[in-house]
């Protein structure tokens, strides 16, 4: 990946499909499990008994209150699942960027982590001559890590098949995805956070500055033109036609990378490209898909996985810290899948991904993902103790909440 584009950012099946709900299911199961959403008959879901007034997470979630901000939080022992401390756990309230944990998941246990998303080449590669007659054709299938060094490898992949020249031109086809290019809900969010998405996109359509460019199009043709160019691949740019013959499949990073680039640098372009792939490119189809994801192996309903984007732009999401708790368990205790969705979850202390929140007593203890957005602070994840207990826990604050309201309940968890 380029500088300037990461600085722009921010599995053998289990048997069949009911065999591998009722293994996810299992884990949920049992004495104070996390969720009571269609776990089967004679489930009980015991939550803990209230907490007594003046204890010091009542004494922050009274002082959240008293500041205006809907809380909904909980702790629960990953092993068991067992409720230590929650507050309003059922309430849902805008999630933000850990929405992602949401997608991320879906898509890892649905595609597996080696998935690969292809970029396709076409061209009248005329035999033993090195001439590509007429047009070379890219088409896109939505990886989002298509960028100018990955670019010159494509180049270079060209070359080895004997392509040395084009005599047309360079000409992209976008119709893998429908014709939306920015999500549902982004209306009512920060209009520059998340560029047009196209599925055959360049640099996640920012410029060598890292701004969001107007034309996405023309940005994936000056680059993919220069790079050919470097790489001795000429382009005439003359009559158009051919492109029949597939020459070249270009695979992107597997998934379980495309998910940690995601989830670390929390990336809202990368991870609305995969939804939009996920739902064969279009977007109410790839959110639908995640909310059966959800639905057939959790029984969490539409009502639990209420969100119209990937990312969490859109504040008409809404998720609670239950859910939250559900899935990152679940993910947590999945043999197939889940140490690739906890690797992605940024570590506090030691590891170069950025993240406010330095305190020394907390490093490599507590593996999370974050999110916010105007009026809305989110954090969930996994934590140790010092005694090495392994807990969930989701904090979802919505009014007019500063990072440090979460942090300071995460680090009392924590310690």
């Amino acid at each position: 990946m380029s500088t300037g584009g990461r600085k722009a950012m921010g599995r053998k099946a289990m048997g069949t499909k009911a065999a591998r709900g009722a293994a996810v299911l299992g884990l949920l199961a049992g004495l104070g499990a996390l969720g009571a959403h269609a776990l089967g008959p004679g489930t009980v879901l015991r939550p803990p008994a209230p907490a007594e007034a003046g204890t010091p997470f009542q004494d922050w979630v009274r002082r959240m209150e008293a500041k205006g901000i809907q809380v909904s939080a909980g702790l629960w022992d990953l092993q068991t699942g067992k409720a230590l401390e929650s507050h309003q756990p059922d309430l849902p309230l805008v999630p933000a960027s850990v929405t992602k944990v949401v997608s991320t998941y879906a898509l890892l246990r649905t595609w597996k982590p080696d998935f690969q998303l292809e970029t396709t080449v076409y061209g009248d590669l005329q035999n033993g001559s090195g001439v590509v007659k007429g047009d070379l054709v890219l088409k896109g299938g939505g990886d989002p890590w298509l960028t100018t060094e990955r670019l010159f490898v494509l180049a270079q992949d060209l070359k080895r098949l004997g392509v040395q020249r084009v005599t047309g031109r360079i000409r992209l086809d976008q119709g893998a995805f429908d014709t939306q290019r920015y999500g549902n809900g982004w209306e009512n969010t920060t209009s520059d956070t998340t560029p047009p998405v196209l599925p055959l996109s360049v640099n996640f359509n920012r410029d060598d500055r890292g701004a969001i460019v107007t034309d996405p199009e023309r940005l994936a043709l000056e680059v993919i033109g220069r790079v050919f160019a470097d790489a001795g691949i000429l382009v005439e740019n003359g009559g158009g036609g051919g492109a029949t013959r597939k020459l070249l499949e270009f695979k992107s990073p597997p998934l379980r990378m495309l998910v940690q680039d995601i989830n670390k640098f929390s990336n809202n372009f990368m991870v609305e490209m995969l939804v939009k792939r996920f739902g064969d490119g279009s977007w109410p189809r790839g959110i639908a898909k995640i909310q059966a994801f959800y639905k057939e192996q959790f029984g969490l309903g539409p009502d639990k996985i209420a969100i119209t984007d990937g990312s969490g732009l859109s504040k008409n999401n809404t998720l609670s810290a239950k859910t939250l708790g559900i899935i990152l368990r679940g993910a947590a205790n999945d043999f197939e899948v889940g140490p690739e969705m906890v690797a992605s979850l940024k570590v506090i202390g030691g590891e170069p991904w950025k993240l406010r929140i330095k305190d020394p007593n907390l490093a490599r203890r507590v593996r999370c993902k974050t999110g916010h957005l105007s009026g809305v602070t989110t954090v969930c994840g996994l934590l140790q103790t010092p005694d090495g207990k392994q807990r969930v826990f989701a904090i979802l604050l919505n009014g007019n909440p500063h990072e440090d309201d979460a942090w300071e309940q995460v680090s009392r968890w924590a310690n």
